[in-house]
């Protein structure tokens, strides 16, 4: 009786074992089946390729049309390392033309989760891109042979013109960062790194699209699954058109070549840069394809720095340019009148303090000031100013200069549709009494009459300078883009900005850069049939002075305004003026004279040699 006991209870103990081992089974099977992912991703990607249509990119045209960045086919190499079999390792190096070292090193970098974060057996890896057709055609033929692997098709970008490096950018592999932020990219995709391409991605990106396609035992393509039923086109990019007229941006590259420095050129009326010339610069085309990481790394290690946009990354002492903006600043707080002279025995003198200058009649009022470009007035402005009774305290009137300054587009970044813009510096009345500990008057920064001393403002911000008085106070944030497909601009490029200075003030001025032109600093721009205004600069640097010219043409209705500046070119006259004219002949005649072509020439030929080199 109790040997049949035990025998019922080890019957219930074994029934209960092969319930618990059937119930771990159907939970596993579950589990497997219903709640992961991972294998039903397996399965799927043995059966299916799911596989990611990428948009061709808008194209990027000028002012007048004329095409400048546009697609053409490239080719990428990915593989799924779950489905990745019996690799002949030798063979597929030779087929895509790398060394084995290559490939060992690639594998480990995309299973590596640091630099490649959404690293998966079961997904898509990129393995190489942007290959041409021509360098992926042998590949192709022998793709049956490498399991896993297979050839994705996408577009990189062309550019016409070796030229607008800065200004159009360029594309890159995203960064895992870059992932991070924007779930629309995975691994291998790429992004606008730079100038227009950065700033406008998410227009000119367009959206991807997919494909799933069928798969044999083997893996072999069997064609669209349900006839493409379920496939996504890719939309194409929004088209942009630039203000950019690319005949001045080819005579103003021509003309920096072998000299550092920049030239912004922009149209008054509506803000749109014409030219932006930043040098030196690189061919656009070398960030394209394979070699961009190799050919970047140069552009990087070169102790030029071709990859600075100094026309709106480059912080400059402007120099006598700024000489027109206190001019302003005087008259719209009463230091002045157009009739108001100082004395300049070869500069300003105070006590033991003397701001040197060139030779010229004296004393003199405001217009022929400016003409002749007399440091002496100016500092006898600010001296004024910053003593006036008007004011409680020189910082009180430190406060209303810097307000108006500021009102002129200075101290600030402009807001110009490029990344990277710089905000220069105006200095206030915190900053000097932080430095002289309270101590300080119109003598102590008397540097900053003449456009020196803590002053800095970039190209862009000198040149809108210009539009800013050829539109008589009132100015549109300068900017690259003139128009998007089907899509309007943002109402900070389509709206007035007017200054603090009134507006009959600006006439003075105007007539100041039009003597400049026609009997003082600027003769070398004085052009036949174009009432051209200007105003020379010659910064102070510790080696040799930079060359500025800021002016706009013709004087009535104007169309363009330029600001040219010449690292270590000397006198403004020199480079900055015949450089400026230059470029408002070209734009508003449409060609150049002979004479003026002959200029071209020789000033394109001419190199300035920088540091310890002869120059």
């Amino acid at each position: 009786m109790s040997s049949l006991l035990q025998f019922e209870k080890r019957k219930y103990v074994f029934a209960l074992i092969a319930i618990c081992i059937i119930l771990t089974y159907i939970v596993r099977l579950f589990f497997l089946q219903i709640m992961s992912t991972e294998y039903k991703r397996y399965a799927n990607n043995n059966a299916f390729l799911n596989k990611t249509l990428y948009p061709a990119r808008g194209s990027i045209y000028d002012r007048k049309g004329k095409l400048l960045v546009f697609n053409q086919p490239a080719y990428d190499v990915l593989f799924v390392p779950r489905q990745v079999t019996h690799l002949d390792t030798m063979a597929l190096c030779k087929a895509l033309s790398i060394s084995k070292a290559y490939f060992v090193d690639r594998m480990k970098e995309v299973k590596d989760r640091r630099h490649n974060p959404g690293f998966s057996n079961f997904t898509p890896q990129s393995f190489m891109t942007q290959l041409s057709p021509e360098e992926v055609g042998v590949f192709h033929e022998k793709l049956f042979y490498f399991p896993g692997f297979y050839v994705q098709r996408r577009f990189v970008r062309k550019y016409t013109y070796n030229v607008a490096a800065h200004l159009l950018g360029n594309i890159g592999e995203v960064s895992p960062r870059e992932v991070k932020k924007d779930p629309y990219y995975i691994s291998g995709d790429f992004i606008g790194k730079q100038g227009i391409e950065k700033q406008y991605e998410t227009i000119l990106r367009g959206e991807k699209g997919s494909e799933i396609l069928l798969r044999d035992a083997h893996g072999r393509i069997q064609g669209k699954y349900e006839e493409g039923a379920f496939d996504v086109a890719p939309v194409h990019g929004k088209d942009l058109s630039l203000g950019l007229d690319i005949e001045l941006q080819l005579l103003g590259e021509r003309l920096m070549k072998n000299k550092i420095g920049s030239i912004v050129a922009i149209e008054p009326s509506t803000g749109e840069i014409l030219c932006m010339v930043s040098s030196p610069t690189f061919n656009p085309n070398s960030l394209v394809g394979h070699m961009r990481s190799r050919n970047y790394r140069k552009l990087q290690q070169d102790h030029q720095k071709p990859l600075l946009n100094r026309s709106i990354m480059g912080t400059y002492p402007p120099g006598s340019t700024f000489k027109t903006a206190q001019g302003l600043v005087y008259l719209n707080e009463g230091i002045i009148t157009k009739d108001t002279q100082f004395p300049c025995s070869h500069g300003f003198t105070y006590g033991s303090l003397h701001v040197g200058c060139h030779a010229h009649p004296a004393p003199l009022s405001l217009i022929p000031a400016i003409g002749t470009s007399c440091n002496s007035y100016f500092c006898w402005g600010l001296f004024r100013m910053i003593g006036s009774n008007k004011y409680r305290s020189p910082s009180d009137a430190l406060t209303i200069w810097k307000d108006d300054m500021v009102s002129m587009g200075f101290g600030y970044r402009l807001g110009i549709d490029l990344p990277g813009e710089k905000r220069g510096f105006i200095p206030n009345a915190a900053y000097y009494n932080s430095i002289y500990r309270g101590s300080w008057n119109g003598l102590t920064i008397i540097s900053i009459a003449i456009g020196q001393g803590e002053i800095l403002l970039t190209p862009l911000q000198i040149a809108n300078l210009g539009a800013t008085i050829a539109n008589r106070g009132s100015y549109i944030t300068p900017h690259v883009v003139h128009a998007v497909k089907d899509q309007s601009l943002d109402s900070l490029y389509t709206t007035k900005k007017t200054t603090s200075i009134s507006p009959r003030y600006y006439e003075d001025i105007i007539d100041g850069m039009r003597l400049a032109v026609t009997g003082g600093t600027c003769r070398r721009a004085n052009l036949p049939d174009i009432e051209v205004c200007g105003k020379t600069g010659t910064a102070q640097n510790r080696g040799h002075d930079h060359s500025v010219f800021m002016g706009f043409a013709p004087k009535t209705n104007p169309k363009i305004s330029v600001a040219v500046y010449v690292e270590n070119g000397g006198y403004g006259a020199v480079y900055g003026v015949p450089i400026g004219a230059l470029l408002m002949e070209q734009y508003l005649k449409g060609t150049l004279s002979e004479k003026s072509i002959e200029l071209a020439e020789q000033i394109s030929n001419r190199t300035i040699y920088y540091g310890d080199e002869k120059r």
